[in-house]
């Protein structure tokens, strides 16, 4: 259902692909923003934002794009957010509300201290999971976000109605709302989320590299095709990914070696009734899983 009056008058979108050009687009079906401006590196995907109605129009710069902002989204790979912080820093006013939609939250915030310190009451880290394989303002939609999660990391030093503001925004684009800190954000995401596509791509490459990978793509059907989906992301988004929650991956991809040496063993002593018991163990705990979902 549309709101009645628009929750706020200019969004200023930096990186508008999958995550933010979908914010915008669901905000604006909503009736809930006014004016959306687009910000980004590359003119041809910003021009392809404007041409699907996803922002109303291009920032030729950043105090364009600020001037009588209402609210930011920072939604450019976590990589490249100190560099936009630090430029921004000065023209944000105290009124505007800024905040992210990055995967990783301890290094956001970090840089968020450290940039953006005179504005901080009134940035508020989130992380909306839902993502998908495509990426870049074509891929956006309004109904991304229909039903997701999304984790708001705030701040003691945040201000209440900067909180309510980012927390409704996303609400109204569908958003099912957690808070948790940053710490708990990245270690649970780190298991659930970044270990599984670094499983993907590792798996894909392998197979790649191997002298009858044509052969073994022609051949490769529905579960190849489900596991392997999220290889197909972003690969400047993952790596800055994985470069800053790289702890709390490599802690996963241990455990995950030591699940792998266990079904070596199983394979190799030919043991078939204790890789039933532990393919039963997991088929059960994921039905368990979609029941909850």
């Amino acid at each position: 259902m549309p709101v009645s009056a628009p929750l706020v008058a200019k969004l200023a979108v930096f990186g508008v692909g999958l995550i933010g050009g979908s914010f915008a687009a669901a905000l604006k079906a909503r009736g809930a923003v006014g004016e959306v401006v687009g910000v980004g590196r590359g003119r041809a995907n910003l021009d392809a934002a404007l041409k699907a109605g996803v922002v109303d129009s291009i920032a030729e710069d950043d105090r364009a794009a600020l001037d009588g902002t209402d609210l930011v989204l920072l939604a450019m790979p976590v990589g490249q957010m100190a560099p936009v912080m630090a430029r921004i820093a000065p023209l944000l006013t105290p009124e505007t509300v800024i905040t992210d939609a990055g995967s990783t939250k301890r290094d956001v915030v970090a840089l968020a201290r450290k940039h953006l310190a005179r504005v901080l009451p009134r940035f508020v880290p989130a992380h909306p999971i839902a993502g998908a394989e495509k990426s870049g303002a074509s891929a956006a939609r309004a109904d991304l976000f229909h039903g997701r999660h999304l984790i708001l990391t705030p701040q003691s030093e945040n201000d209440a109605a900067a909180v309510a503001l980012v927390r409704h925004a996303w609400e109204i684009c569908g958003m099912r709302v957690s808070v948790m800190d940053p710490d708990t954000h990245d270690r649970v995401l780190s298991a659930v989320s970044h270990l599984p596509h670094v499983l993907s791509y590792a798996l894909v490459h392998e197979l790649a590299g191997r002298a009858n990978a044509e052969r073994l793509f022609a051949l490769a059907a529905g579960g190849f095709r489900d596991f392997t989906r999220i290889a197909g992301s972003s690969p400047e988004m993952w790596r800055d990914i994985c470069a800053s929650n790289r702890d709390l991956i490599l802690e996963d991809l241990d455990r995950y070696r030591a699940e792998l040496d266990r079904l070596e063993a199983l394979l190799r002593s030919g043991d078939g009734a204790g890789l039933e018991r532990l393919f039963a163990d997991a088929r059960d705990a994921r039905n368990r899983w979609l029941e909850i979902r």
